[in-house]
């Protein structure tokens, strides 16, 4: 017995089906970016840090940073931890206990507790305030965080507001526009940044 032929029609919305499915995918194009990020994790305010010296139990200590960014310590007083990494503020201190210990002193310092790294969502999202994390996250990962858009974000004039140090005790500025469509879309600039501790992403 041969077996029956399909109906026409059948073959017609089969083959319309299949155009269709190929097609869409054809139009989704692979689109890859590259983005800057934290060469290494700034100390800040609120980290409690170990910092041991080698064969010195006196001078090793776990300390807290300070809202001024600064931490105190045996014979060398106060030093500036926050803006710096860990690596960095170990060879601070090993600088500073030179002039009193008399070998060189081998320092290390390791983050006990990270309490610094937060960021602020502000504006028309379903939950903004702010946001205690553990790793860096992009203005995507934040908006996701804060319940996503309301029906009256504005969500092409967003705008990150970034304050850093600009070395004579005042804090500097700027604001920092992207649009949610170019982010998503991966074109643009700045594209789906990396947001700092203490960035603020305001959604009008």
């Amino acid at each position: 017995m041969m077996p029956r032929a399909a109906h026409p029609t059948l073959l017609f919305w089969l083959g319309l089906f299949l155009t269709q499915v190929l097609s869409g995918c054809a139009s989704g194009v692979l689109v890859e970016r590259e983005y800057p990020t934290p060469s290494g994790f700034l100390l800040g305010p609120e980290d409690v840090l170990d910092i041991t010296v080698w064969k010195n139990q006196d001078l090793s200590r776990s300390v807290a940073i300070r809202p001024d960014g600064l931490i105190s310590l045996p014979i060398i007083g106060d030093v500036q931890a926050a803006g710096l990494t860990a690596d960095a503020l170990a060879q601070r201190i090993a600088e500073r206990l030179k002039q009193f210990v008399a070998s060189n002193p081998a320092v290390s310092v390791s983050v006990k507790d990270l309490n610094s790294y937060s960021i602020f969502v502000l504006g028309e999202v379903a939950k903004p305030g702010k946001y205690q994390l553990k790793s860096y996250i992009t203005i995507l990962h934040a908006i996701s965080m804060a319940g996503g858009f309301t029906e009256y974000a504005k969500r092409n004039k967003l705008q990150v507001v970034r304050t850093t140090p600009n070395g004579d005790h005042k804090l500097h500025e700027i604001h920092i526009p992207v649009r949610y469509d170019d982010v998503v879309a991966g074109k643009g600039e700045p594209g789906n940044l990396v947001l700092l501790s203490g960035d603020t992403v305001v959604v009008p």
